[in-house]
Order: C-alpha cells, then structure tokens, then sequence
C-alpha cells in the first residue's frame, strides 16, 4: 500500500486572493492581482503548471487525459458544520472535462526512446494573430519576457480530394499565388482594398474630411454603411460577387467562422459583416507586425503551456506563491452570512483569503444533499457546470510534414468540405521540432472541431485525419524503417494518435470581487474558453 502524499504547511496563511487551478485564466488574474501589490497564493492538484492548458510529454497527457474522464470520489456530504469554528465547510469535487480518450500507438520502437522530449497541447490547436489582444497584455504586463514565439509558415484551405489552397496574407502573396486565376486575384484585392478603405474612414471618422455620409472625401475611402455591418457577412460577401472559393477562404481562412455561414438552420453563430469586418482587420494588422513573423501567426516554443507559466513567473516575481500537488477539497464558509472565508487543503490546512478563483472543473461535491439555504447566493454558481458545447481534439505523431517545404502551418477544412454532414469547420495545425515540441524530425499534428457529441465530433476528426495522414492498417508495419516513404507525394503515416472529446466552459468562478474581469481572446480559430479553448 502506498504512503498517503506529504504536504507542506504554507505560511502565511492569509491571503488577499487564492488562486485554484493554474490555467491560463487564473494565472491572469493571478499576476494582475500580484502587480497591483496583493498577496496571491497559486494552488493547483497537478504536480506542473498550465491545468487544462498544459503542454506535456506523452506519458503524462495519457495519464492525465484518462484520470480526468472520470469522476472523482465525492466526500459524503456537500456542507458539514464544525461547532468548535465559526465556519462550515462546503466539499467540493471535480467534475470530469474530458470523455470518449481514445490512445493507439502505432511504432512503439519509435517513441520509445522519446516519449518524454514531447510537449503536446491539451488543448491544440491553437495559434495565436501578431496583433491579439493576448499578445498586446504580455507585452504590457510584461509577461512576453518568459516566453518566445516563432511564426506559422502558412495557412490552407482543404478539400476532400486532398488539396490544399495556400490562403494569401499579404497584396504580394495574392499575386503570387498560383492556386488563383488572375479574376480571383483581383477580385480579392478589390475586397481587401475596401476593408482597407473602411478602416481608414473609420478612424478618420468624426475629422474634417468626414462629410457626414461615411465618405473620407481627402483619402477617397469609403465606410461600409451600417445596414451592412449589421446584415450577415456571408451576404455581403455575396453582394460583392465574390465567388465560393474566394468566399470560402474569407470565412473559414481569415474570419475563422466555425458553423456554416450558408446555412442559417446549423449555424450557430452567424457573424455580422462588423465582426467579419472586425477579424479581417485583426489579420491584416498582424502581418508584418513583428519583423521575426513572416505572416499573421505565431506559436510559442515549447508550446501553449509556457502561456499560463510566462504569467505564473511574472506573478512569482511580483511576491505570489505557488504550490503544486496541492488540490482545494472545500470552501470555507461563515456560519452568520453564508459568504466565503477561505479554502481547506488536501493536507487538513485551512487558509483564508478575500478573494476566491477556482479552475471551473470544481463544483460542489453533490448538491441535492445541502439545502439551498445553508448556501449564500455567491455559491450557488457552484451547484451547476456551465458548459457551452463540445469540442473534438486529435493528437497524431508522423515522421513527415503535410508540405514537404514547409515544417509549421495550418489548415482549415470549410463546412462540407469533407462529407455533406459536416457543419463545422475542422482545423489542423501542424507543429515541428524547430518550435521544441518534439523531436527534430518528427511532427505533431492537433485537429479540432465543434461537435453536439461524441460521435459526431469523431466522424469530424477521422474525416480529417483519412484526407491528410496515412494509417498503419494500409501500411507495412513490420518494419519501423518502411514508416515513412521517401516519396514526397506520399501522405504522412501516424506513429502515435490520440482522440479525445472535451467540454468547454466559459466561466471563471470567482467570489468576492467587486470589478469584472475580462479574459482575452486567443484565436487558433479564434475562441479559447476558460475550461480548454477551441
């Protein structure tokens, strides 16, 4: 039998914010709350940094991927009173983000002498724009210090037949683009020319060569009138005569829309024109942002976990303190006002604190079994999962890249691309050993997409995955050299896969602040949510 785990004590134990869970949200808040000269401790279960945003080697994403599938222990009761305190004591539990793992490894020769000089995303793939709003709060706070980017050579669009078409980022690159007839070339340049005009004209907006109709008479540029900015993008991209595939490339390429835009039945979020307008401005403004990116995206080196440990750092700099292996069992509350106190620690220790975040897996361990009176109003958010949809990931390991020219991009396959079925788009992202998260030599492809279940979310990422990869059942496996062909045309064979479905929240449980705190958007698509981001 194996010895019970041996705490720390941790002194002080009073803080002004404790932090459970060290995801990228809560280690944002973390470091605001240690820059502006509170005292912070950073609790999380996990023996490293990042949560549900980790990077990690593939031994301990299988372990963690499979322990977190399924429900924990709950104590037997939600509230139990201790008559020798003046709080009560709420259990808590975690409840599981992940469901449907699914891990083959195809050449276990291959991975064997490697398994832990891997760095594979929990919640891949995910890149981030030049110009996001993410970046611009690491390099204000100062976090950007800890962590180093590299861009993304290029991004395409996919169809069934296995095609992929290069998606322009610049003037020069549209005109270099072979893919492209020289119709569709100036078609997407009038377009881009447009936007261009209606940024300018906005921000000239309200100066003296504003006419008052939305013209810039000095610049000659015009705004895209407020009829338009608020009628759905797809419409106005087909007002403008654009056609499918340059349509296509807009929407699923540079706006990132998820759900099918042509379809008003399926899709649930049909963007505007103005939110259209808006992602296109975010493109344009991130190419040529940073003199080391050659296009409008990047990815940090070792991966998306060094995100939530470039803040965790900053915050450590700034006084808070952390502690791993440390999980939070329940809240304490007072027996009086029903409001929150502090926290009790898997090692018996109770610590207080003004403020509470919790990582938002954690709820109350069963809550039919406390009355709701016993329960002040700032708990009861406690008592139900607030999740917002479901999200397919695959994880596959090859020895070759998608383009033989190229070791990091991204490709995105529009709705119906793939079967008529499919009403979301799937993303993949392709990372190399030049960005540390494998070896030299080796790839890592993550795929991605919205699905309502299960089985839906499969068929999205197999679909993806039979186009792009190469799987051992249709090779000869016998021998570990024949893995890789040295034909170029060939598609790239798995050596290692994983599958898995994952629930996103988009809340972040914090009690007793009295301001809203806003959490950026990191755009991979375009969405991260605070439980694991799309």
């Amino acid at each position: 039998m194996s010895e019970p785990p041996s705490y720390p004590q941790i002194e002080p134990t009073t803080f002004d914010l404790i932090a459970a869970g060290t995801g990228l949200a809560e280690c944002i808040v973390a470091a605001a709350a240690s820059a502006s000269g509170k005292t912070v401790l950073h609790l999380d279960t996990n023996p490293f940094y990042g949560s549900h945003y980790s990077s990690l080697s593939v031994p301990e994403l299988t372990s963690f991927l499979n322990s977190n599938s399924t429900p924990s222990s709950p104590p037997s009761s939600t509230s139990t009173t201790t008559d020798s305190l003046d709080y009560s004591i709420v259990n808590l539990t975690t409840q599981p983000v992940y469901s449907d793992v699914e891990i083959s490894c195809f050449y276990p020769e291959l991975l064997e002498e490697n398994l832990r000089k891997f760095n594979l995303d929990l919640c891949g793939p995910r890149v981030l724009f030049c110009a996001d709003k993410l970046i611009d709060l690491m390099l204000k706070s100062g976090a950007s210090h800890y962590v180093e980017f590299k861009s993304i050579d290029a991004s395409f669009v996919g169809d069934g037949n296995g095609k992929l078409w290069n998606v322009p980022d610049s003037r020069a690159a549209i005109f270099k683009d072979k893919s492209l007839t020289l119709k569709e070339k100036n078609q997407l340049m009038r377009f881009f020319k447009l936007v261009q005009g209606h940024l300018v004209a906005t921000v000239a907006a309200g100066s003296s060569g504003d006419d008052g109709n939305g013209n810039d008479e000095k610049e000659g540029k015009t705004k895209i009138s407020d009829e338009d900015l608020e009628r759905p993008f797809i419409e106005y991209l087909s007002n403008m005569q654009l056609p499918p595939k340059i349509r296509s490339i807009i929407l699923y390429a540079i706006a990132m829309a998820d759900y099918d835009q042509d379809d008003r039945g399926v899709c649930q979020n049909l963007l505007k024109t103005k939110d259209g307008i808006d992602r296109l401005s975010l493109y344009q403004s991130s190419v040529g942002r940073f003199t080391n990116a050659s296009g409008a995206l990047i990815y940090p080196v070792y991966g998306q976990g060094e995100l939530p440990q470039a803040f965790s750092r900053r915050s450590a700099v700034k006084g808070c303190i952390y502690v791993l292996r440390m999980p939070v069992t329940a809240l304490l509350m007072e027996k009086d006002s029903g409001r929150y106190k502090g926290v009790r620690l898997a090692s018996g220790q109770d610590i207080f604190s003004q403020k509470l975040v919790l990582d938002p897996s954690l709820t109350l361990a069963s809550p039919s079994a406390s009355p709701s009176d016993l329960l002040h109003e700032s708990f009861n958010f406690l008592s139900t999962r607030d999740v917002r949809g479901k999200v397919a990931r695959g994880i596959c390991i090859t020895r070759n890249s998608l383009k033989p020219d190229m070791s990091n991009l991204l490709v995105v396959y529009p709705p119906r691309s793939l079967y008529p079925e499919q009403i979301t788009s799937i993303r993949a992202l392709q990372i190399s050993g030049n960005l540390a998260v494998c070896p030299l030599g080796m790839f890592v492809l993550y795929l991605s997409a919205l699905c309502d279940d299960a089985i839906q979310g499969k068929r999205l990422i197999n679909a993806a995955m039979k186009v792009l990869l190469t799987f051992p059942d249709s090779v000869n496996s016998e021998s570990s050299s024949t893995v890789q062909s040295e034909n170029t045309e060939e598609k790239p064979t798995v050596i290692w896969s994983g599958l898995y479905i994952q629930e996103m929240s988009t809340v972040l449980h914090i009690l007793n602040f009295s301001l809203t705190i806003s959490i950026p958007r990191v755009h991979t698509h375009v969405l991260m949510h605070t439980c694991g981001g799309y």
